[in-house]
């Protein structure tokens, strides 16, 4: 299957040419026994841009038909995925090509509908599948659903006023489900981030730090990666509420499933329930690259500003000293 197989597809009428390319390049493509990267690469090229001039039905026939492809494109896949539920049930169901990481954030974006699609698979994670099984019974846990948060103050605000009302999950248990949730996390996060190139260094000193549960070495490794102060990075998490947190690693430009884990793993009592990863999900997409880089920009005004005020007595202390040495030589002098 070459470019130019796709360009004669492309001419042959006008007519619904974008809906019939979208259609043949899939099927040409499941036929394949093993596709290559560079084949694979040229689906997602080809059918991306064409996505949103296809109707409903061709979708949901190349969902199904992706379904039952070993190697399906994964771009693609999720795309699909976010479509409505009669759309993707067949790639929630049965598709190989997404991760526990790519279920639990689409279980947060759409929740319950495509929660039983995805409670359908086949050796699906127990983690997974006890979120599921929460979401179908609400009434085990009684949250509050907050409002949206439109900044990072507010987000503070409201999340230290609702803390107390918050339930618990047994102690035990509980644990056990956010630390088996953080190593299923940590095997899968390098394959899921928006850029897996840029930053990895730094997330991986931040993820592996922060799954230490030593808060000093995740304090050092977040000073670093913002060029902040330790006292600055100590109070970030010292706070009841991961808001402040939140803020720095949009700064960092995170995706949102690496920022989940090493939040998870410094305030593992925020998330008893699948609730609380969906308020997380929806907090950390309505902060703002730039509104975090400002409040980062703010810290460290703070840091430099502190740096000053405690520099000034030093500097006075330093001007009077050549007034204390000519009084002691004048009294030297006159006692001569």
């Amino acid at each position: 299957m070459s470019a130019s197989d796709f360009r004669q597809i492309a001419i042959r009428t006008e007519s619904g040419k974008a809906e019939r390319l979208f259609r043949a390049a899939v099927s040409a493509f499941c036929s394949l026994t093993r596709p290559s990267r560079r084949e694979i690469a040229q689906l997602e090229d080809l059918t991306l841009p064409l996505f949103d001039s296809v109707p409903v039905e061709s979708r949901r026939y190349v969902a199904a038909a992706l379904s039952e492809c070993e190697y399906a494109p994964a771009a693609l896949v999720r795309r699909l995925c976010e479509e409505p539920i009669d759309v993707c049930a067949p790639l929630l169901v049965r598709s190989r090509a997404l991760g526990d990481i790519d279920l639990i954030a689409l279980i947060g974006r759409h929740g319950l509908p495509h929660a039983r699609a995805i409670a359908r698979r086949k050796d699906l994670n127990p983690t997974i599948a006890q979120l599921i099984k929460a979401l179908e019974k609400p009434t085990l846990v009684r949250v509050r659903q907050p409002e949206p948060i439109a900044d990072v103050a507010g987000a503070d605000a409201e999340a230290a006023a609702a803390a107390p009302s918050a339930p618990k999950l047994p102690g035990s248990a509980a644990e056990t489900a956010r630390r088996r949730l953080r190593s299923m996390m940590l095997a899968e996060g390098e394959a899921t981030s928006v850029n897996p190139f840029a930053g990895s260094a730094t997330y991986s000193k931040l993820r592996e730090t922060a799954l230490t549960g030593n808060a000093a070495f995740f304090q050092t490794a977040l000073a670093d990666a913002l060029d902040i102060d330790f006292s600055t990075a100590r109070s970030l998490t010292k706070h009841s509420s991961y808001v402040s947190l939140l803020a720095a690693l949009r700064a960092l430009d995170l995706s949102e499933d690496r920022a989940f884990l090493i939040v998870v793993a410094v305030y593992p009592r925020e998330f008893p329930h699948p609730q609380a990863i969906r308020i997380f999900l929806d907090r950390y997409r309505l902060l703002h690259h730039e509104a975090a880089l400002d409040k980062v920009r703010g810290w460290k005004a703070e840091t430099l500003s502190r740096a000053v005020r405690g520099n000034t007595p030093v500097a006075a202390n330093g001007d009077q000293a050549p007034d204390v040495d000519k009084a002691s030589l004048r009294a030297s002098l006159k006692a001569s």
